[in-house]
């Protein structure tokens, strides 16, 4: 895997969870520290993390607080984190960034090595489950302007993605199952 950076989107309030996801706790670990986690495992360096919701509560959670990227327009949406993130990672020698979502507590370091396997500036990669597209999304520099121009609203990539000829769909039903949490009823039994 060339120099890859990770991406960890987390500054969302959770309406519907009823707060912020990254400081929900599975199994002794809150949601932000495990996904941090998933993508120094796999081998994402730098890591940042994007934060807005409780923000100084979630980096104090962060082993190095220097990954902090705060998202000042955070309520706007999703697409607000990724364009934070993409420009903060700007200024690094990543050829490619791994997108990770704080609220994907069945994505393991395996997926995000998998999906990153010889990612490189021009890679668009993405995991799917039983073939249904998921996350975590890799792109390569070369795409980051362009996709930062383009997010607006919830969306992130969404859009840019769609339709995408060199979209790489790689398999990862084997390694965990990308569902995300939206709700307390949704964690993990």
């Amino acid at each position: 895997m060339a120099e890859t950076a990770g991406l960890l989107l987390a500054a969302g309030a959770g309406r519907r969870f009823g707060g912020p996801k990254a400081l929900a706790v599975l199994d002794g670990e809150p949601f932000v520290v495990r996904a941090l986690r998933v993508l120094t495992d796999a081998g994402c360096a730098p890591v940042r993390v994007v934060l807005g919701a409780s923000a100084e509560e979630v980096r104090a959670l962060l082993p190095d607080s220097e990954a902090a990227v705060v998202a000042e327009d955070w309520e706007s949406g999703l697409g607000a984190s990724l364009r934070a993130g993409l420009r903060a990672l700007e200024t690094t020698a990543a050829e490619a960034a791994v997108v990770h979502l704080v609220d994907l507590p069945g994505v393991s370091a395996g997926v995000v090595h998998r999906v990153a396997d010889k990612a490189d500036e021009d890679t668009v990669a993405r995991a799917a489950y039983d073939g249904v597209p998921g996350h975590p999304v890799v792109l390569g520099r070369r795409w980051w302007p362009e996709i930062a121009a383009g997010t607006s609203g919830d969306k992130g990539a969404r859009d840019w993605l769609k339709g995408r000829p060199e979209l790489r769909l790689v398999e990862c039903g084997d390694l965990g199952t990308g569902h995300d949490v939206d709700r307390r009823e949704d964690l993990p039994g």
